[in-house]
C-alpha cells in the first residue's frame, strides 16, 4: 500500500487525560461520559472523523458512478458496550443525507462510499456499521 498521509498522537492518563497531536495542532482534554469533567471522549473523536471522512469520500464515489449530487450531510453515531467475552466493541450507526439523487441513486452512492471510505474499511467486519441514507430535497 502506496501510504499518502500519516500523523500521530499522543494520550495521556487514558480516558480521563488528555489527547494532542504530537505536531501540536491540535490538543483536547478527555473525560469519561457522565463524569461531569468537561472533556471529549474517545468515542467523540471517532465519530467526528468518520463524519469528515465518510463525507469526503462521497464524492469519489459519485464520480466512480457517474452520479452528481447537489449536497451531502454525514452524521455518525458512536456508542461503545461490553461483549459477551467481556471486552469492549463499538457499534456505528452512518446517516448520510444526499440531495440532487433519486432514493435508488443515493442508496448506490452511500453504498459504494461505504467500500471507499478508510474508516468504513477499517471496521468492515469488526464493528456493527448500519448505513441509514435518506434524500433531502
Amino acid at each position: 500500500m502506496k501510504i499518502f498521509y500519516k500523523t500521530r498522537a499522543t494520550a495521556i492518563g487514558g480516558r480521563s487525560g488528555r489527547t494532542a497531536l504530537d505536531d501540536g495542532s491540535l490538543a483536547l482534554d478527555l473525560a469519561l461520559p457522565g463524569s461531569g469533567k468537561s472533556g471529549a471522549n474517545p468515542e467523540q473523536l471517532f465519530a467526528l472523523g468518520f463524519a469528515a471522512c465518510f463525507d469526503n469520500a462521497l464524492p469519489v464515489a459519485a464520480k466512480q458512478l457517474k452520479l452528481e449530487p447537489t449536497a451531502t450531510k454525514t452524521s455518525v453515531e458512536v456508542g461503545i458496550g461490553q461483549t459477551d467475552a467481556g471486552g469492549y466493541a463499538l457499534d456505528i450507526d452512518l446517516y448520510v443525507e444526499v440531495r440532487g439523487l433519486s432514493e435508488g441513486d443515493a442508496l448506490k452512492l452511500v453504498e459504494a462510499t461505504h467500500r471507499v471510505c478508510p474508516y468504513s474499511n477499517a471496521t468492515r467486519g469488526n464493528v456493527d456499521v448500519r448505513l441509514h441514507t435518506s434524500v433531502a430535497a
